[in-house]
């Protein structure tokens, strides 16, 4: 089967909404942060998702696509990303504390996306070849770790978070953090680790 050079350009652009929106959403999380430790590492990842962005365009450039064209998928990243800043606002608004674990929620569905978007990516510069294989895989090279890292921890924040707010034992920095967890194995082992770190 033939690599879809539109449909390719079509995740491509949706990758570029995804790092754009995305530096609006960790810009709005971080301001919903409470946790200090939580608030840095949302930091860092704000400049990495900036680098991202940057690797993208470097990326357009190298295949000759227009990075300002609009598409139909294109719009709908723009206006999730556009509501996931909305929702962290009006939860910063009613109550600033539960702003927290809605930021990072929020991020969790961005970074769910974007996580996607680049293994995609990454996918497509195995089956691809030429510049286009080159070009990729180059791109999904700099950033996989740190996209693992951006989705991982997260989910690890969050789901502490919220037990923090149950009045349950909850381990923060989250075990996915502690642990430096990089894959959804990682992931899984280091929630299932959690009670014996809870000791």
């Amino acid at each position: 089967m033939a690599i879809k050079d539109q449909q390719v350009q079509e995740l491509l652009y949706q990758a570029l909404e995804t790092e754009l929106g995305g530096q609006k959403i960790y810009e709005t999380a971080i301001t919903c942060a409470q946790n200090s430790d939580l608030s840095e590492e949302w930091q860092k990842y704000l400049e990495e998702t900036s680098n991202h962005h940057q690797i993208l365009l470097e990326t357009f450039g190298e295949l000759s696509i227009d990075p300002e064209k609009m598409t139909p998928g294109r719009e709908v990243v723009r206006h999730l990303g556009e509501s996931l800043v909305r929702a962290m606002q009006m939860a910063r608004e009613s109550n600033p504390e539960a702003a927290e674990i809605v930021a990072t929620e929020c991020v969790v569905l961005a970074e769910t996306k974007d996580h996607e978007n680049w293994q995609l990516i990454s996918r497509v510069a195995e089956e691809a070849s030429g510049k286009l294989a080159k070009t990729l895989k180059h791109a999904s090279e700099q950033v996989g770790d740190q996209e693992d890292e951006h989705l991982y921890h997260t989910k690890g924040w969050a789901r502490e978070l919220w037990l923090q707010s149950l009045g349950v034992p909850a381990l923060l920095p989250p075990p996915e953090e502690e642990k430096g967890v990089k894959t959804a194995i990682g992931a899984a082992r280091a929630e299932q680790s959690r009670e014996d770190m809870l000791k």
